[in-house]
């Protein structure tokens, strides 16, 4: 079992589960998730002969929890990781390794710090370089203009979705991982006009093997204790996110670069933005290694664990 300990990072402390000896690996997890959602991955890199390090993110399980939505920024995040790298191992560039949201902030990481980090790998979520506009902008014109639902949307008032989740954590965590899973039924479940509920919809959640009973104690136990204001003002900060990131436009990540995602995973297509997120990302980040998973959803590392720890494994072996 790895060690629970709080790290001072600069601005704030993370709870990190830290397991192994040797160059550090950060592993930065997604929504509505925690360190525990690297639990299949913590033990074999740590075996392979890093330091793993699977973080909290602030706002979420035992980390810090500041109250204001822009304390959830980008650039704020960054800076928590290259304080944690700076705490756990000064002296050598670390590797990042990020889910969902944690891997555009992995991407972003090693784009605005590549002198702390010397490589870096996202699952889910493709690198689509600096932006060009803000992605409220994208899904107003997308979706809120047109009528239709998204759920970035209905995350930005303070206290809506807040008030939805925390009624049920674990049944609104149960609904929404099954809902984007590889083994959900085909179903048009997203498919609902603006105004709906983030629930609403939503298939029952059948059993699978990759999400236990105790997989959601944990969740459930976790939401309870922290809420979701912290993890949903991640999505309140677009606009500052945007404009930070314009100091490195036109900008490349040039470290050696992973991505895994998978066919069934909205997430890995920019939600129909693109077709193939690898060759999309050569142009962002040119040394990409690329794996597009059969029949996974958006829970990569933990619906496929084997498969995953393999790919990281080997990737790692090579740096």
């Amino acid at each position: 079992m790895p060690e629970m300990r709080m790290i001072d990072v600069g601005e704030l402390s993370l709870r990190c589960a830290v397991e192994g000896e040797g160059r550090l690996v950060i592993m930065v997890h997604g929504f509505p998730e925690s360190w525990y959602s690297w639990r299949h991955q913590i033990g074999r890199i740590a075996e392979a002969g890093f330091t793993a390090c699977a973080i909290d993110v602030r706002g979420y399980g035992g980390s810090d929890k500041p109250h204001p939505v822009e304390a959830y920024a980008l650039e704020r995040i960054v800076g928590d990781l290259v304080g944690l790298k700076m705490a756990l191992q000064p002296d050598r560039p670390a590797i990042l390794i990020g889910h969902d949201w944690g891997a555009p902030i992995v991407w972003n990481t090693a784009l605005t710090h590549p002198e702390h980090f010397r490589a870096v790998a996202g699952l889910s979520v493709p690198f689509a370089g600096v932006p060009q506009r803000p992605f409220t902008e994208v899904f107003h014109e997308h979706f809120t203009s047109q009528g239709k639902y998204f759920y970035q949307e209905y995350f930005q008032a303070e206290g809506v979705a807040e008030a939805e989740a925390e009624k049920d954590p674990r049944d609104w965590v149960h609904r929404m991982m099954y809902s984007i899973s590889g083994d959900v039924p085909p179903g048009s479940y997203w498919d609902k006009p603006y105004g709906a509920t983030f629930l609403e919809g939503l298939p029952d959640p059948l059993p699978v093997p990759w999400l236990t009973d105790e997989d959601l104690d944990f969740y459930e136990a976790e939401f309870k204790a922290s809420g979701f204001r912290g993890p949903l003002n991640r999505y309140r900060n677009h606009e500052r996110d945007f404009e930070w990131l314009q100091g490195w436009k036109g900008k490349q990540i040039e470290q050696p670069s992973l991505f895994i995602g998978g066919t069934r995973d909205p997430a890995t297509f920019l939600f129909g933005a693109v077709t193939d997120p690898v060759c999309m990302m050569k142009f962002f980040a040119p040394k990409i290694e690329g794996h597009i998973l059969d029949n996974v959803g958006h829970w990569t590392q933990q619906e496929r664990p084997e498969e995953v720890n393999k790919l990281l494994l080997e990737w790692l072996g090579k740096l």
